[in-house]
């Protein structure tokens, strides 16, 4: 197995378990959405990956519609992406996504963050290019040849596709596909799905670091610090790192 099979193996572990932090995340990200491409998921492809994910973290559809809704209305707000990077301790760099409608209110945290963790926050350009921007695509694998969608798939820069049983679904025995590839790839590998009516599960974004580090367990637990302090901010979407993580529970 490849890189990305890894780091998802490693990532599944350290998911955000209240459900109220996903819904808050989703909630953003169908703002988002609505106001780039309008309340219409049949002509809005990001709203259409948005419902999905939706779907999969179990967020009620009434939930859903209520955010397509509010978010449609003028006096609803946008929410703009900033990524900060930065250092924790012992060397780790780190990416953090946040959507936030208060930029001066983000920034304040997030440095606050770093300096109470003994972490730095670093200019623009300081850690992104540790990390690999890929797009990536779950979907059921029921009568799939894998190596034939593969195929059809690599003109589209799919760099990996891999089978896997996702422990936090309800039928744990269900396999699915997933599929990494270059971040600029997503539009056409959705295309290519929904045209072939294969069902999309959950798709998104992720930023793999080339490289990681190990630390001792003393230094994990300085920067798992920091990483649950970030995470703990309702303006943080993802929090990326270049620690090495275990794939065991």
């Amino acid at each position: 197995m490849g890189r990305a099979f890894e780091f998802r193996k490693a990532r599944k572990m350290k998911r955000w378990s209240a459900m109220s932090k996903a819904f808050t995340r989703i909630g953003k990200d169908i703002v988002m959405a609505v106001k780039e491409g309008g309340p219409d998921p049949d002509s809005n492809s990001r709203l259409r990956a948005v419902i999905q994910n939706a779907k999969a973290v179990n967020m009620p559809k009434d939930n859903v519609e209520r955010a397509i809704k509010k978010a449609s209305e003028k006096d609803q707000g946008d929410f703009k992406e900033v990524l900060f990077e930065g250092y924790a301790p012992h060397g780790i760099a780190i990416l953090v996504e946040t959507a936030t409608d208060n930029n001066n209110r983000t920034v304040a945290n997030v440095r606050s963050y770093f300096n109470k963790c003994y972490g730095s926050l670093g200019t623009s350009g300081s850690v992104i290019f540790m990390f690999d921007h890929t797009c990536n695509f779950k979907i059921k694998a029921e009568e799939l040849d894998l190596e034939e969608l593969e195929l059809e798939l690599i003109d589209f820069g799919v760099e990996e596709i891999f089978e896997d049983t996702d422990d936090d679904d309800i039928d744990e025995n269900q396999t699915f596909v997933h599929i990494y590839a270059p971040f600029e790839s997503f539009g056409n590998i959705q295309s290519y799905l929904e045209d072939h009516k294969l069902e999309i599960v959950s798709s998104g974004f992720e930023r793999i670091p080339q490289v990681t580090k190990k630390l001792t367990p003393e230094q994990v637990a300085d920067v798992e610090k920091l990483l649950e302090k970030i995470e703990e901010d309702d303006d943080v979407q993802n929090v990326y790192h270049t620690m090495e993580e275990s794939s065991e529970e």
